[in-house]
Parts: structure tokens; sequence; C-alpha cells
């Protein structure tokens, strides 16, 4: 992911489809309003851990992702793949869960497949993404044990950007920790 240059206006034309930095800077804001990022925002700071004013941050990503978490970098949502403010609140709510584990969890090792997995299985269930009506939604309709195939999907598409993983140890250590 790199840094979006500063523009406004017409000048800073998505052929994404997505907004501009600048926008999603406003959904941003938007997002630290509502009910489930405030009770995250407020539970990450009594945990000790350190929230500030560019923690989440608006990007321009060159891969076709929603955002994610960086340690030392904090919660990055990606200007140019998304259009909703929805979509824009969980990725805001993933990258918090990940970055309290990270502040939380002495040994939490990013390149240890089986702590990343652990984080993305947490995240997975916590963020709501892996919803039935959100599921639904996007044409998965299965009625019995959408949400952990859900999660399960999603933990390896993260973790497939992860450098240390593999698909085969990703899927090992998901299995592992959803089997404990």
């Amino acid at each position: 992911m790199e840094d979006s240059a500063a523009g406004g206006g017409s000048g800073n034309f998505n052929p994404y489809g997505g907004k501009t930095v600048e926008e999603r800077e406003d959904m941003i804001r938007k997002s630290l309003r509502t009910p489930t990022v405030k009770f995250l925002k407020e539970n990450f700071e009594k945990a000790g851990c350190a929230f500030g004013e560019n923690f989440i941050k608006a990007i321009k990503c060159d891969n076709k992702i929603g955002g994610g978490y960086s340690r030392g970098k904090g919660a990055l949502v990606c200007s140019n793949y998304m259009n909703l403010q929805d979509d824009v609140n969980q990725v805001v709510i993933h990258g918090l869960i990940h970055a309290y584990d990270d502040c939380r969890a002495a040994n939490l090792d990013w390149t240890d497949c089986a702590h990343h997995a652990c984080s993305e299985i947490r995240a997975g269930h916590l963020n709501g993404n892996c919803h039935y009506m959100r599921q639904f939604l996007r044409g998965f309709m299965k009625l019995r044990g959408h949400e952990q195939e859900c999660v399960g999907r999603r933990v390896m598409k993260s973790m497939a950007a992860n450098p240390y993983c593999s698909e085969v140890a990703s899927k090992e250590a998901m299995d592992a920790i959803q089997r404990d």
C-alpha cells in the first residue's frame, strides 16, 4: 500500500470507482461516531493502547483490498476500492480489533501464522462481516455453518497477504485454532 498524494476535486480522479482520499477521510470520521466503533475505541484506550489523531487513515492502495492494520501505522482504509459507508465501517472495526490484539498480546508475532490466524478469526467473528443477512445479500445462502465458512474464507484471504504464511500453513493454523 502506498500513501496517496494530496489532491482535490476532479484532479484526484479514481479510475477504480472508489472515493478520493479526502472523501474516504470524511467517511472515516462518520465511522468514528458509530456505536460499535465508539465502543471499540473506548475499550482500546481503557486498555492503555494509544489512539492518536491519525490512527485510522485513508490511503491509496495498490492491491484491490478494503484496508487493513499495520503495526506502527494503525488502521488503513483504501480510498480507491470502496464506495459504501458500511464497507468503511467494517474495515475500521476489523482494523481496531487487530490493533487491540496487537496492543494487548505482549507476544503477538504477525509473522507467526497461528498468531495471525487467531487475530483474523477473532476479527472475523466480532466485526459482523459474516452476519447471516450480510452474507445473504452477497449471494451466500447457506443456512447452517455460514458464519464459520465465511470467517474461514476471509481468514484465508487476509493471510494470503502475509509473506510469512503459505496457503498450506495458513489453512493448518486456522484449522488448528478453530478446533480448539
